[in-house]
């Protein structure tokens, strides 16, 4: 049985994914659904790598380069809208993240203190 070999996208084909993928990212995040728009990402991500690996097409027709520019342009306007609404979030995040670990600190520096104050203590 002979296998058959698979055709690599090209370039054009893996930005319109990329642009695809990033619109449902869009709609992922106003919905708050973080893990969809985690798996989203990844996506992309494969996708980009992909496109890195892929030989640039030197015979690009002018039409394909603008259509790419046009692709680009539109995944950095969704990559925008994205951050508007995962910024937020993730300050929250940040916001808890540093005050648990000042409250850890400072429960670590009370139980310090006093075991100290015990240890120093009359009697001890």
């Amino acid at each position: 049985m002979m296998a058959t070999m698979q055709r690599m996208p090209s370039q054009i084909e893996l930005y319109e994914e990329m642009s695809l993928l990033s619109s449902r990212m869009v709609d992922a995040a106003r919905a708050g659904d973080w893990d969809n728009l985690i798996e989203l990402e990844q996506g992309v991500a494969g996708l980009r790598d992909t496109l890195m690996a892929t030989p640039e097409d030197h015979n690009a027709l002018v039409t394909d380069l603008d259509r790419r520019r046009s692709l680009i342009q539109r995944i950095l306007e969704d990559d925008a809208e994205v951050r508007r609404h995962t910024e937020p979030w993730m300050e929250h995040v940040r916001k808890y993240l540093g005050n648990s670990a000042r409250r850890h600190d400072v429960e670590k520096a009370y139980a310090a203190g006093a075991g100290e104050s015990a240890a120093g203590a009359p009697g001890a």
